[in-house]
């Protein structure tokens, strides 16, 4: 089934349909709010004329909310999900008693803020000012997948204040995404009272100096509303909808009134506002409804869609290169978007950059493959959201970026692919003391530290370029989060006892995989930039007689330390890396060996605070964390 869409004129007959169920789903809205006890009636019963209107128009429905060529509906202010629920429930989505008796209930699907298990839900929203980067990364998805859908993204307007929604409306415009039409709830109150008293803004002239079509309507008025959608169809351009609304619209005695933005009914107070709607108050069902729940975890899976790539053949560099694991990043993403492209079962891969490109080695994708190579300019959150939501819409997304930004900055854009279910990779160069002469404000030492916050996400921290070709093939391969990690600086392919490539053709990588780069006696854990370094230290202790076993974890945040028994009964455990001892790799093993009941005695190597700018070794000998210093305090500890 496929609604009718956007065109011609509203009928009657459609007019009368969608008043009567606009009066049904602020019954609905109400009651919901009141049995949880919380909740945010106000914005839901101005926004749901819109709402509504989209879901019995636009190209999608109950039985093609999963296609890939439907349209796309993101509702930017999550809190709204009373009307959201509504408007899906009484559009035939699900079951609408399930969402109001289950509104907001411990173990339901229809939580307070909407969420993607939901039927027709496509972006779990909540963090304000993130929902039109949302639908820009669907806009691309399209396009890589030559797909031609709307994209309709409604917004709250205390939300226009964020920042990141200036970034979003110069990208829609850069890239022409005139297939999506915004529609901003004009009710002009948010929690803290009148918008132009919280934080004055002009969110008409903004939109419009961005380069954007605004049409301007009255949100309540069916005739309007849809007229305003059929117009935005026919205009090559980015549209924004401005709806002047009225919160709380429907029920007298609280519209326009700021503390139900976020506050309910009493029973009281719901029995007189559903007469006023002249709806049933059968809160009661509802109530006993409630009480009867089950919690089923099955009802919280995230669809997805299937990806498929080609991985190619690794890339082997010689043991006498030296180069740098960025550009054997930049290098593998290149070759997987050629095979992608050459094959027609292939999922499309799509790169974001930051104004970075020659930093992080996407030029060569830029220059070769400008159709799979995005450009933002410096709008690191933006950037985030796009390519996460861009990542559940069919393709595979590739954000690269510096640590600092790509990890610090947008943590919280990251949390929320990471709560919708991505499948973004996220490579960020220029991590740990790396970085050198750029200082404390680049160098991203709690990235693995960071990353162990978010649930979901897989860190991968190659130790040569060798080793990055492998694990980017396989991040890109594998459905999910993945966080590949490098640093700045050129460095040695790392070899075995012969001489030869480590990493070499035969090598295959799962996650959690440990590499025992050289055997011995005490194990010294390591990881990316720094198992060189180890190496060194191991050379130097080995003319003292002392022979340490080099051990390489390329994920930080999982392995099994079971399979290091062996090297743990010597009851010593050195850990060397370039990141802050309380949350890498050293954190990870202290706790693992808590699990087990392991004990030992544990020397962790690396910084406690902030470093220093200048070269990378000599910021090393300054915290003592080059070779020499290390071996030297190894030394001392086995003594």
């Amino acid at each position: 089934m496929k609604n009718r869409g956007f065109s011609g004129k509203l009928s009657l007959e459609e007019k009368e349909s969608l008043q009567r169920l606009a009066t049904v789903c602020r019954g609905d809205i109400l009651k919901m709010t009141t049995l949880a006890g919380s909740g945010h009636p106000g914005g839901s019963m101005s926004s749901i004329d819109l709402y509504l209107t989209v879901y019995k128009f636009a190209n999608i429905t109950p039985e093609n909310f999963r296609m890939i060529d439907r349209d796309r509906v993101v509702v930017s202010h999550g809190h709204t999900s009373p009307g959201v629920y509504s408007a899906l429930g009484r559009s035939g989505f699900f079951n609408i008693d399930d969402a109001i008796a289950y509104f907001r209930l411990a173990g339901s699907i229809y939580e307070g803020h909407i969420e993607r298990m939901v039927n027709g839900v496509e972006w779990t929203t909540g963090n304000l000012g993130q929902g039109l980067s949302a639908a820009c990364g669907m806009a691309i998805a399209g396009r890589a997948n030559k797909l031609d859908y709307n994209i309709y993204v409604f917004m709250g307007d205390g939300e226009q204040q964020k920042g990141q929604i200036s970034e979003a409306r110069r990208f829609a415009v850069k890239y022409n995404l005139n297939n999506i039409t915004a529609v901003v709830d004009y009710n002009r109150l948010q929690i803290s009272g009148d918008i132009e008293k919280v934080m004055p803004q002009n969110i008409k002239d903004e939109y419009i100096a961005d380069g954007w079509v605004v049409i301007e309507i009255d949100g309540h008025n069916f005739d309007e509303i849809y007229d305003a959608f059929v117009r935005a169809k026919s205009i090559d351009r980015p549209v924004l909808i401005l709806a002047n609304t009225t919160m709380g619209k429907g029920v007298s005695f609280i519209e326009n009134i700021a503390d139900y933005h976020g506050k309910p009914l009493s029973l009281e107070q719901l029995d007189l506002a559903l007469k006023e709607l002249g709806v049933e108050n059968d809160i009661e069902k509802y109530a006993k409804k409630r009480k009867e729940f089950v919690y089923n975890k099955e009802e919280h899976k995230i669809f997805r869609y299937d990806t498929k790539i080609q991985k190619g053949m690794p890339k082997v560099y010689p043991a006498d290169v030296k180069t740098d694991n960025r550009s054997a990043f930049g290098n593998a993403i290149a070759d997987l978007i050629q095979l992608a492209s050459i094959s027609k079962d292939s999922t499309p891969i799509v790169t974001f950059d930051c104004d970075l490109a020659g930093s992080v080695k996407l030029d060569k994708v830029m220059k070769d493959f400008p159709e799979n190579f995005i450009q933002s300019g410096i709008q690191e959150h933006h950037t985030a959201v796009a390519a996460g939501a861009a990542s559940v819409n069919g393709v595979i997304s590739v954000f690269a970026d510096f640590g600092v930004f790509g990890v610090d900055e947008t943590y919280n854009q990251q949390r929320l692919t990471d709560i919708n279910d991505g499948n973004l990779k996220l490579v960020t160069t220029h991590v740990g003391i790396d970085v050198g002469e750029d200082g404390k404000t680049h160098q991203c030492i709690d990235y693995v530290g960071a990353m162990r916050n978010i649930p979901n996400f897989k860190v991968l921290v190659p130790a040569d370029p060798n080793q990055t070709d492998r694990l980017v093939r396989y991040a890109v391969g594998e459905y999910g989060n993945f966080l590949v990690a490098m640093g700045r600086s050129k460095i040695q392919v790392i070899t075995k006892d012969d001489g030869s490539v480590f990493f070499d053709e035969d090598y295959e990588y799962s996650y959690g995989k440990i590499d025992i780069i050289r055997d011995g006696k005490y194990p010294l854990i390591t990881y990316g930039t720094m198992t060189n370094y180890a190496l060194k230290v191991r050379k130097i202790l080995l003319d003292k007689g002392i022979e340490l076993a080099v051990i390489n974890i390329a994920s930080p945040l999982e392995f099994d330390i079971l399979s290091l028994k062996k090297y743990i009964d010597s009851g010593y455990v050195f850990t060397y890396e370039d990141h802050l001892i309380l949350s890498g790799v050293a954190a990870t093993l202290s706790m693992k060996a808590m699990e087990q009941g392991i004990s030992f005695k544990l020397k962790a190597f690396g910084p406690s605070n902030y470093a220093y700018s200048g070269k990378p070794d000599d910021i090393f000998k300054l915290l003592k964390l080059d070779p020499e210093s290390v071996a030297k305090s190894i030394l001392e500890v086995l003594k």
